[in-house]
C-alpha cells in the first residue's frame, strides 16, 4: 500500500481547470494493488458549532477541540469525495453538494477535472447517503445528471427512506429541505439506479457495510485488494474531534443520535483494532487511521 499527498497551487492548476475559477485543493492519494484512490475536494461546509456540540458537556468538548484548533462556535469541515480507479472503472463515492447548498462547497467538477477525470468518464456513482453535501451535486445546470454515462447505486434502505412521501413531514423542520432536495435528485436517476444491501458486493472487491444512524440507510464501503483493505466511512465518523475522542456520545448531526453512536463505537473499534485505513468525507486530509488514545481514539492523517 502506497500513500502520497500532493498539493497543487491555484496557479499551477489554472491550465487544467481553465475557466473554472476554482482552487485545486491539497489531495491525498493511495494505491492498493490495482486500485488507486484519490481524495477530491468539494470545498467545505460552514456550520454553527451547535450542529454537533449542542447538548454535549461544554467543558469536555472544549478540552477535546481546543488543542486541535477547532472552534466550538463555528465549524468548517472539509468535503472529501472518494475517487476510485480500478481497471476500466472510474468510481465516485458521493457527488458533493453542487452549487445550490453552500457557497463554500460545490467544487467537485473542477477539482475532478484537475485530477484528470471528466464527468463523462465516470462509470459508477455509489452513494453513502442522501444528505445535501453528498447528493446535491448530482445534477448539472440543466437538471440533467452530471455524470451522463454512470451507473448509480444506493443502499435499498436509504433510497426507500428519502423516496417515502412521509419523510418530508417527519424529518423535522430544519431538515425538510434535505428531503425535498434528495427526492428531486433521486427522481432524475429513478430509471437508472441499482440497489444493494449490507454486505453486498457492489463492485468486484467493493463491499457495502451498513453504518446506520447518521441517516436510516447510511452505508460505508470496504475496498479490498488481496490482504489490504480501506474503508470509505462517509459520515458514520463525521469529524476528527469528538467522534474520535468520545465515539459513544450521541450527537446532533446524526438523524438517530443513539443509533449513530452505537454504529460509531463498533466501527471505530474495528478500524483501530485492524489498523484499517479509512477515507472520511469530513476528516482533514481525507485518508488516515484511528489510533487508540485514552478512553477514546485519535485521527491520524496519512
Amino acid at each position: 500500500m502506497r500513500i502520497s499527498r500532493r498539493g497543487f497551487v491555484a496557479g499551477a492548476a489554472a491550465g487544467v481547470v481553465a475557466g473554472a475559477g476554482l482552487p485545486w485543493r491539497a489531495m491525498a492519494e493511495m494505491t492498493m494493488g490495482e486500485a488507486r484512490l484519490t481524495v477530491v475536494s468539494d470545498g467545505n461546509l460552514m456550520l454553527p458549532g451547535s450542529f454537533i456540540f449542542e447538548g454535549l458537556p461544554a467543558a469536555e468538548v472544549a478540552a477535546i477541540v481546543e488543542p486541535l484548533g477547532v472552534s466550538t462556535e463555528s465549524l468548517e469541515p472539509p468535503c472529501n469525495v472518494t475517487l476510485l480507479r480500478l481497471g476500466d472503472r472510474v468510481v465516485l463515492f458521493d457527488v458533493g453538494a453542487g452549487p445550490d447548498f453552500m457557497p463554500s462547497a460545490g467544487e467537485l467538477a473542477g477539482n475532478l477535472e484537475a485530477a484528470g477525470v471528466t464527468p463523462a468518464e465516470v462509470t459508477d456513482v455509489i452513494f453513502t447517503h442522501a444528505h445535501p453535501d453528498h447528493i446535491w451535486g448530482l445534477l448539472d445546470d440543466f437538471d440533467e445528471p452530471l455524470f451522463p454515462d454512470a451507473r448509480y447505486m444506493m443502499g435499498r434502505g436509504e433510497w426507500d427512506y428519502w423516496w417515502n412521501p412521509e419523510t418530508v413531514d417527519t424529518i423535522g423542520a430544519e431538515r425538510q429541505a434535505f428531503a425535498v432536495g434528495a427526492k428531486r435528485r433521486m427522481e432524475a436517476i429513478e430509471d437508472r439506479v441499482e440497489f444493494f444491501d449490507d454486505a453486498d458486493e457492489v463492485l468486484p472487491g467493493v463491499a457495502a457495510v451498513a453504518c446506520v444512524g447518521h441517516t436510516p440507510g447510511h452505508m460505508g464501503f470496504e475496498i479490498r485488494q488481496g490482504s489490504e483493505s480501506v474503508m470509505v466511512v462517509g459520515d458514520a465518523i463525521g469529524n476528527h474531534h469528538v467522534a474520535f475522542a468520545r465515539p459513544g456520545w450521541a450527537v446532533n448531526s446524526d438523524q438517530a443520535p443513539e443509533v449513530g453512536a452505537a454504529t460509531r463505537v463498533a466501527l471505530m473499534d474495528r478500524l483501530a483494532s485492524e489498523q484499517m485505513v479509512m477515507v472520511g468525507f469530513h476528516l482533514p486530509g481525507g485518508i488516515g487511521r484511528a489510533e487508540k488514545a485514552g478512553e477514546g481514539y485519535r485521527w491520524v492523517a496519512m
